[in-house]
């Protein structure tokens, strides 16, 4: 006899298939390092690294970067979920992660991310420079002990979460020159003022989610949204200018110039139509044009170096 099969969840984002989220055990600690969120860290620290070289990047300096990177981030992202185990499992869309479903113990989550890492920084010493394993080193410090224990005390922990994830085009530019240098701050600058309105959107659709954790983001402290969406333009509206500064040091020319100003303007009038609306349509939208956003940005900027 056959029995009704069970409507998919849904999320902010639309149906989620149950029957894709139960891995084998090697998925499971595949998913414990986040490999699409961490997709755009190795994205960023390619482009860091590409930037810094405008004579073109060696094989071997681009494999063990891209390789020490990955293993630290993935080494970050697992010892985040291994912290936040408790609260995670409070919540629908991180509650079938491989430490609150139960399908991998608490002690092996930690000790997979403390090797990941330890293994990445390593790679990075040996095989690319000191400097760099130094800011990758900070980009985990700074997002396991400083970032995911603030998420549960302070609604600032998204603006400091910021400085982790603006540091991998850093740590790209360090293993190619060995230094840091006006032009790295000014990727990094890029990124920490694009994660701000991409992370208020995800906070305004998931605040229901935050909230049964008790985990105090904006939209959960501020139910109406108001400050959520002015942060959200604000900072977007800030991104603008830093975007265009590549330019200034010497990265980037005209077509650059005029890529970044209308990416940047259609930036600024989503973030503005979800401070007036304050919508899930609204939050959506902006949620995926950030996901595009920083791609096209950042694909330009490197065509525009090499080869405009």
């Amino acid at each position: 006899m056959k029995t009704a099969a069970a409507p998919a969840r849904r999320t902010p984002f639309g149906p989620a298939d149950d029957a894709a989220v139960r891995p084998h055990w090697l998925a499971d600690y595949l998913a414990l390092t986040k490999p699409r969120l961490n997709l755009l860290v190795l994205i960023t620290t390619l482009g860091g690294l590409y930037l810094a070289s405008p004579d073109g990047v060696p094989g071997v300096l681009l494999l063990h970067t891209l390789l020490g990177t990955t293993m630290v981030a993935g080494g970050a992202a697992a010892l985040n979920q291994a912290w936040e185990h408790d609260t995670d499992r409070l919540m629908r869309r991180t509650s079938r992660r491989p430490l609150p479903g139960r399908r991998l113990r608490l002690a092996d989550g930690i000790v997979f991310g403390v090797a990941l890492s330890a293994a990445g920084l390593l790679e990075l010493s040996l095989g690319v420079n000191l400097l760099a394993a130094a800011v990758a080193a900070a980009t985990l410090v700074s997002y396991v002990l400083v970032y995911t224990p603030m998420k549960t005390r302070t609604s600032l922990a998204t603006l400091v979460g910021a400085v982790p994830g603006a540091l991998p085009p850093m740590i790209g530019w360090a293993a190619a020159t060995g230094e840091i240098t006006l032009p790295a701050w000014v990727l990094f600058g890029i990124v920490f003022f694009w994660q701000m309105p991409h992370f208020l959107a995800i906070a305004w659709l998931f605040r229901s989610d935050y909230a049964e954790a008790g985990i105090p983001l904006l939209p959960v402290l501020e139910p109406d949204g108001r400050r959520t969406g002015q942060q959200a333009f604000i900072y977007t509206a800030a991104l603008w200018p830093v975007s265009l500064l590549p330019a200034v040091v010497g990265l980037a020319g005209t077509v650059y110039i005029a890529v970044a100003t209308i990416l940047g303007l259609g930036f600024i009038m989503l973030s503005g139509a979800f401070a007036r609306e304050r919508s899930m349509t609204s939050a959506r939208r902006l949620f995926y044009y950030s996901i595009t956003y920083l791609p096209l940005l950042w694909g330009t900027l490197v065509a525009d170096r090499f080869w405009l």
